[in-house]
């Protein structure tokens, strides 16, 4: 006899935030399906990214959140709750409100169960770093599992080279005149080169494509939703972006990506090391800038346009021997 979804136990995770950090944790999603094959997986997260839910094929049911302590808290028990959103203290509160029997999440010094601790230096990616949360109550996650099923959608372009000139904060932003430079030189070149953004960086796509003398009919910010981004990239030639949700697409779908890094580096947040993926990161010290910060972070700035171009020039030789092999 079929179990409803409502007689399940109810795993309860929490994940609030943009694109790139809900990619992040996909292999930790993945972990707890396989874990609790018997529970109803629910993530709290955002609406931007609650479509993709369903293509990580680990997540049940999506709880519509706005950030680590306003969520739609659910109606029944909660067996597990988990915490991918931080150490708290807000996430960690707004949990324990759901009176679950078990909580998991780093630093509940106050718990009787102990609980990884939480490193403000963390060295790793951020893939590893919720796996080892998963760790630190038995549970394997292997921070590779990170792909993407593609969603049955129609892309609105086939092998085409996106440029995503926007990123979250000022930080992460290169200048959208050296964007501008590239695209210009990659149509030279022969590439379907479009310009992806949010809605609300329709603007910064328009400049760049004007500057790079691209049809407006290239400038599709603010035309596809997330899943019609997910399949734009999974089925691209290429994409050229600053450290943010798009390079996180490129990597979920094992597309060829050019990252520009700064303020942090890409042994934190970028793409695997494969040859598929060339990331940019001008620092040799240990130092990390500001990845809220409101302007372009000095490690960004000193990326050149030759940089990227020759870049670009590496991953696609490398996919012209991966069709040719």
């Amino acid at each position: 006899m079929a179990v409803s979804a409502e007689q399940r136990p109810l795993l309860f995770a929490l994940r609030a935030l943009f694109l790139g950090d809900f990619l992040v944790a996909v292999p930790a999603y993945r972990a707890l399906r396989r874990a609790f094959p018997e529970h109803e997986v629910r993530l709290a997260t955002t609406a931007g990214v609650a479509p993709l839910a369903a293509l990580t094929d680990a997540i049940d049911s999506v709880a519509p959140a706005r950030g680590p302590d306003d969520f739609s808290a659910p109606s029944r028990e909660v067996d597990l709750a988990v915490n991918l959103h931080g150490r708290g203290p807000q996430s960690t509160a707004a949990l324990r409100a759901l009176r679950p029997q078990r909580l998991w999440s780093f630093d509940l010094a106050d718990d009787a169960e102990p609980s990884p601790p939480w490193d403000e230096r963390w060295p790793g990616h951020e893939r590893e770093r919720w796996c080892e949360l998963l760790a630190g109550y038995g549970i394997s996650a292997d921070p590779i599992d990170y792909r993407l099923r593609t969603p049955e959608v129609r892309p609105p372009a086939h092998d085409a080279t996106v440029i995503h000139p926007g990123a979250a904060f000022a930080a992460r932003r290169w200048p959208a005149r050296r964007h501008a430079e590239v695209a210009r030189a990659l149509r030279r070149a022969g590439h379907d080169v479009v310009i992806t953004g949010a809605r609300s960086e329709l603007r910064l796509a328009t400049a760049v494509a004007e500057l790079a003398g691209l049809s407006p009919s290239a400038v599709f910010a603010g035309k596809t939703d997330v899943l019609g981004l997910a399949a734009l990239i999974a089925h691209a030639q290429l994409v050229v972006c600053g450290d943010t949700g798009p390079a996180h697409l490129a990597t979920a779908y094992a597309t060829s990506s050019v990252v520009l890094f700064g303020p942090t580096p890409p042994t934190r947040w970028g793409p695997p090391s494969e040859p598929r993926h060339v990331t940019l990161w001008t620092r040799t010290d240990s130092a990390i800038g500001d990845p809220r910060g409101d302007r372009p972070d000095p490690a960004l700035l000193a990326i050149e346009v030759a940089d990227v171009l020759r870049g670009v020039e590496r991953v696609l030789a490398e996919r012209a021997d991966v069709l040719a092999g």
